[in-house]
């Protein structure tokens, strides 16, 4: 992607770090592209028009892990209510966490807050997220036998909660912002699943698939019926998009994604979009630069991307037609309110103007200071093209 300032007029009264972008317009084209300008479907959030390609004064923002421990309110939650399923399966308190950033930050997406393993109970795979230790499942799947026991998902039985919770938050927010679900995809998913719970080499999972690749598909073809049903479950209880969680896919080669990942997204893209056709995919995977070109060809909307991968790098790869999502380094919130803002207006300009959702290349990290994060969403909803 070739991006330019074309035009600079900052107020100068002010501090650099609080100064407005409202003036700074950014000339982007892609080699060979006919950049075309669709007019902004007013009734529709932000973050719609802009993944659909329509004419949008700014990118819409939103934060992954918005609603989470660095927040203040949900930390007295959590003193009250200490079990994360607990927070994570009552509808009243999904819909309080969920609107916690709302309430005091006004990003452009609320996100549903759940987790990607809540499907898993009612996939017939007991599991818990333990403080300090993260998810654990009680019984690893491994064998052909134990897959066979796996059930595919019903979610209208089994989440009623989730439903529920998606329904209220629409009303709540009010198109003033868009509301997003998500899923984990069924790599992730899987991988969870066979290791037992997180993983740092994913021995186990990488020992089935090379040496039992058929008990494997067998795993994940579940797993792509049950979440392409979770999605169009979620979309016709009020969510506006949903995000695919594929954080583990790069652990993959290539090769390899292409094999026990790519095909799977690809199906769960395609069957949604058949009763969903206006529903947007975002597609997020962590460490994914070296997938890029691959992840796009799953067909989804939005390419998600890490802070390891240059902004200006990704557009270029993925071409006009995906539009991208991130992607500043959580670890700058850490940082002064000018870097902050400087890594705003960096990213902006080399994402281009529209079809970018300004987001982190990751959750916010826990410790997070609550006023870096106002800064963030401050700055961002200034920004203009």
């Amino acid at each position: 992607m070739l991006c330019g300032v074309v035009s600079t007029s900052f107020t100068s009264i002010l501090p650099r770090n609080k100064q407005p972008y409202l003036s700074k317009s950014i000339s982007c084209s892609l080699p060979g592209a006919v950049v075309e300008t669709k007019a902004t479907n007013v009734a529709e959030p932000l973050l719609l028009n802009a993944v659909r390609g329509l004419e949008v004064e700014r990118p819409p923002v939103w934060l992954m892990r918005q609603a989470g421990r660095y927040m203040k309110s949900y930390q007295a939650i959590c003193e009250k209510h200490p079990s994360f399923r607990e927070r994570s399966e009552n509808v009243d308190l999904v819909v309080e966490i969920s609107l916690q950033p709302w309430k005091v930050f006004k990003p452009d997406g609320v996100i549903l807050f759940s987790d990607i393993l809540t499907p898993l109970s009612g996939m017939n795979i007991p599991f818990d997220i333990v403080k300090g230790k993260g998810p654990v499942i009680f019984d690893p799947v491994y064998s052909a036998g134990q897959v066979d026991q796996v059930r595919e998902f019903i979610p209208e039985e089994s989440v009623p909660y989730v439903g529920e919770a998606l329904s209220i938050l629409r009303k709540e927010v009010d198109n003033k912002a868009a509301v997003l679900g998500f899923v984990g995809a069924p790599f992730t998913l899987a991988s969870y699943v066979v290791e037992g719970g997180s993983s740092k080499h994913f021995s186990k999972i990488k020992r089935l698939a090379f040496s039992e690749p058929k008990i494997l598909h067998s795993l994940l073809q579940k797993f792509t019926t049950s979440m392409a049903r979770y999605i169009q479950y979620q979309a016709d209880n009020g969510a506006q998009a949903v995000q695919i969680f594929d954080s583990w896919a790069t652990e993959l080669s290539p090769v390899d994604f292409e094999q026990f990942s790519l095909p799977y997204l690809k199906q769960i893209i395609d069957t949604v979009k058949k009763s969903h056709p206006e529903l947007p995919l975002i597609l997020y995977a962590s460490g994914s630069g070296g997938l890029l070109e691959r992840i796009a060809a799953t067909g989804v909307d939005v390419v998600s991307l890490d802070w390891t991968v240059d902004m200006a790098d990704g557009r270029k790869r993925l071409g006009p037609n995906v539009a991208i999502q991130g992607n500043v380094d959580p670890g700058v919130l850490f940082g002064s309110k000018e870097l902050i803002s400087d890594r705003i207006y960096d990213t902006v300009k080399k994402a281009g103007r529209g079809k970018h959702i300004l987001n982190l290349g990751h959750g916010i990290v826990v410790g997070t200071p609550e006023e870096n994060v106002a800064h963030f969403f401050e700055v961002a909803k200034g920004v203009r093209y």
